[in-house]
């Protein structure tokens, strides 16, 4: 089981009646929160280990890391491979992506598709929850359920898809400071084999934001860019 430095601190070194304990618990999590973002963005992997038990555990996808040691060494290594990425803290992150929160629409003027988003906080704010009705010109309506959760233990904001043709994925946010990229991996609607791509999403300001799908393959073969979708709020 994972268990962040300061929660063992909380609930056992200072023998504070379980009452008492939760009174300080959210400010603790923002404050761990916020310096494993900072920890990830200055590259300080010492500080990153500190976040994290000997013998932590992280689960991500299908894939499970044991160990303090392990875990920082993964993250290195996406890292590494991702120089641009960024963090920020999981509570800052579901600030960020408010805005969201509304109904929105775009057409793609080629294919004559059109998409409507809306968005609203679930459980307390501590989730987004997201529905996509994809209508073609021609074939069937499709569906998405998104569901955007704030991390506390690892300080990233992460999602789930899943549709009506059976298809899901599980994606991570960054942010570059001006557009949020959501990295996704997942299986299509067969089962068989599995797909990635990076979701970029631009606000524009005004009502108005910009997504786009990037960067997609199948099974590791590359596959072309979306076009990018313009969406307009409605409400």
């Amino acid at each position: 089981m994972r268990r962040a430095p300061w929660l063992t601190m909380i609930l056992i070194l200072t023998g504070a009646p379980a009452a008492a304990a939760a009174d300080g618990v959210e400010a603790e999590v923002r404050k761990a929160s916020a310096g494993y973002a900072e920890a990830y963005n200055k590259r300080d992997y010492q500080a990153l280990a500190a976040q994290w038990a000997e013998r932590a555990e992280l689960v991500e996808g299908g894939a499970r890391v044991a160990g303090r040691d392990a875990i920082v060494a993964s993250i290195r290594g996406w890292l590494e491979r991702h120089p641009q990425a960024r963090s920020s803290s999981a509570a800052a992150g579901l600030d960020d992506l408010a805005w969201l929160v509304g109904s929105w629409q775009a057409t793609d003027a080629k294919e004559g598709t059109t998409v409507t988003l809306t968005y609203e906080k679930a459980v307390g704010g501590h989730a987004l929850i997201g529905r996509t009705k994809i209508v073609p010109k021609q074939g069937d309506t499709i569906e998405t359920i998104d569901v955007i959760h704030a991390d506390r233990a690892t300080g990233r904001v992460r999602s789930w898809l899943f549709d009506s043709t059976g298809a899901r994925a599980e994606g991570v946010f960054s942010s570059d400071g001006m557009a949020f990229n959501r990295t996704f991996a997942g299986t299509p609607a067969d089962g068989a084999g599995r797909t990635a791509w990076t979701q970029v999403i631009v606000p524009g300001g005004e009502g108005r934001f910009t997504i786009q799908s990037i960067d997609r393959s199948l099974d590791g073969q590359p596959l072309p860019d979306h076009p990018p979708l313009h969406f307009k709020k409605l409400r």
